[in-house]
């Protein structure tokens, strides 16, 4: 038995040993819109790059957005998803970045550089190479890299996770699955729709559904707000008559084989529904939108600490995470609410890769003696990067819990407030951004301070 054990262990060094082996500076994972703006951005800043992409195609989920809305602010013009995420297809590709696709990436293993490691493109410091193993269509190859940077995007809510009562015929969908069915399947989910949720993709798939000739019963919502952009209301509800009911959820799924009907409720301010408000609503499917979690499995693997309010990385200001050398951006860090802001925040993600990889553990020094978590209060959902390693100007971003007409960020430490913004109205759908002065760093450290509080506060009004 001894000697079969013995014979394993050189058959699976063996194999181990076969696998071929691809050096970069920086490795991206993710080839959608956050991905590829990460990897442009590293390239410019003289690293050598490779892009991860478990599709056939890059572009993520923009391929399947044909609506117009993006660009607005990256390119000054408005683009369809296609269009928006084509302009950097054409950029990646022109400027020869390495593309690993249909390739799907089974692990990513931290280790320690040596001398003979700096041929990898990287300082030759004492900075921890990565190894991405990925399984692709030539079989299973390994990257290695100074950087890793994750930008596997996010995935849609399920029934399941949402837990609604009843029966589990056809014609349940996510908002997200049917929109890659008509967009790129040129498939027909139903004739007659249901939508759960007032999320930016829901109220998208309403007016889709309706230029598709799909009957939008309504778009029920469980919280007493919207949970889109109000444009897309407007745009996607407003002008085409279809109604949006809030403080109403799915109470249960009713047919055999097909769906037939939605029973819906009223709910109170607990968000339980109210007994005798029920009511039958006929359709044949129902399309969820209702929420988005990042795509954190790999991350958790590497060892990668999650923040529990977003279920992304906890990153400091460059966006790297607990992990050295790890860095993570787009929505498997948080949820965005556009397309633009997730490549302003990657294109940051891929610059500190780059400086990362080509500098090693030098790139950070600037960060010595100082390390500051970051906390939300108040209606402040989360506060983002979660620490600050550098007395430096921060954008700090948050997401308020409900909105509000008058309310105003405080920046506090050991319970001094210092600093405060200006008075204004804050919504949900809308991911806030607040830039935290050098100057407010180095008060609360003076202060000794462990923790920078981002509290978000109404103003009752008189």
């Amino acid at each position: 038995m001894a000697t079969l054990d013995m014979r394993d262990e050189r058959a699976e060094a063996g194999a181990v040993a076969s696998v071929s082996t691809q050096a970069f500076d920086v490795v991206v994972i993710g080839g959608g819109p956050a991905g590829m703006a990460a990897a442009l951005s590293a390239h410019k800043a003289g690293a050598r790059v490779a892009i991860v992409e478990r599709e056939q195609h890059l572009g993520g989920i923009l391929r399947q957005c044909i609506h117009p809305g993006f660009g607005l602010s990256h390119f000054k013009q408005e683009l369809t998803g296609p269009e928006y995420a084509q302009r950097f297809i054409d950029q990646v590709r022109a400027i020869g970045i390495a593309l690993f696709l249909n390739s799907m990436v089974l692990g990513i293993d931290n280790g320690k550089s040596t001398e003979a490691d700096s041929g990898t493109g990287g300082s030759g410091s004492d900075a921890s190479v990565h190894t991405v193993t990925l399984m692709s269509p030539a079989g299973m190859l390994q990257l290695t890299g100074r950087a890793v940077v994750l930008a596997m995007g996010c995935r849609e809510r399920t029934r399941s996770e949402i837990k609604i009562p009843g029966s589990r015929p056809a014609g349940v969908f996510t908002a997200g699955l049917a929109q890659r069915y008509i967009n790129i399947e040129n498939l027909k989910p139903g004739s007659r729709a249901v939508i759960l949720g007032s999320g930016d993709i829901g109220l998208i798939m309403a007016r889709r559904c309706t230029l598709e000739g799909i009957s939008v019963e309504g778009v029920y919502e469980l919280m007493p707000y919207a949970n889109g952009l109000r444009r897309n209301v407007k745009n996607c509800l407003d002008d085409f008559g279809i109604p949006l009911h809030l403080s109403t959820t799915v109470t249960r799924v009713i047919g055999h084989d097909r769906v037939e009907a939605v029973e819906v409720s009223q709910v109170d301010e607990r968000l339980a529904p109210i007994p005798g408000t029920e009511r039958v609503v006929p359709c044949d499917t129902l399309l969820l939108s209702v929420g988005l979690i990042p795509e954190n499995e790999l991350s958790v693997a590497a060892g990668v600490e999650l923040d529990p309010r977003t279920r992304g990385a906890v990153v400091d200001q460059s966006l790297q995470t607990g992990v050295p050398g790890i860095f993570a951006c787009g929505n498997v860090l948080h949820v965005h609410d556009l397309a633009d802001n997730v490549t302003t925040e990657s294109e940051r993600a891929g610059a500190a890769a780059a400086a990362w990889a080509l500098g090693g553990a030098e790139a950070c020094a600037a960060g010595t003696g100082c390390e500051l978590t970051v906390s939300p209060a108040g209606i402040a959902g989360y506060a983002l990067p979660g620490r600050i390693t550098a007395v430096a100007l921060t954008k700090l971003n948050f997401r308020v819990r409900r909105p509000v007409d008058t309310a105003r960020v405080r920046i506090l430490a050991n319970g001094e407030e210092v600093f405060a913004g200006k008075v204004r109205a804050f919504k949900p759908s809308v991911m806030e951004s607040f830039p935290l002065p050098a100057k407010v760093i180095k008060q609360a450290l003076d202060l000794g301070a462990s923790e920078i509080v981002l509290s978000v506060d109404p103003i009752e009004e008189a």
